[in-house]
């Protein structure tokens, strides 16, 4: 279903330019805040431990964004829905959520 906002440059841009940091700051809060370990971080994410090991490392997801107290908010939300597993969260929710932060 096409949404209004959407338009798969944007969606091109958000996969590629911000969800590495988003991710980035998803896996730091599972594992620095909630004491989870990389593994169980990559299981939740369905990621590889490899790949959660290079984010821990900023070896992905090294740019750094401005998070704003909205950005910020659907991050948590993100975080506890992945612990919860009850995916709450589309990555529509987080694009809508950066658009506004650098579409400005």
């Amino acid at each position: 279903m096409k949404h209004p906002f959407c338009d798969i440059m944007i969606c091109d841009e958000m996969v590629r330019q911000y969800l590495p940091q988003i991710r980035a700051e998803v896996v730091s809060r599972m594992i620095m805040q909630k004491g989870i370990t990389q593994k169980r971080v990559a299981i939740y994410m369905g990621l590889t431990p490899a790949a959660v090991s290079q984010y821990v490392s900023r070896k992905r997801g090294c740019k750094a964004i401005e998070i704003s107290q909205e950005l910020d908010e659907v991050i948590e939300q993100w975080t506890q829905s992945l612990v919860n597993g009850d995916r709450s969260v589309t990555i529509c929710d987080i694009c809508r959520c950066v658009q506004k932060e650098f579409r400005k």
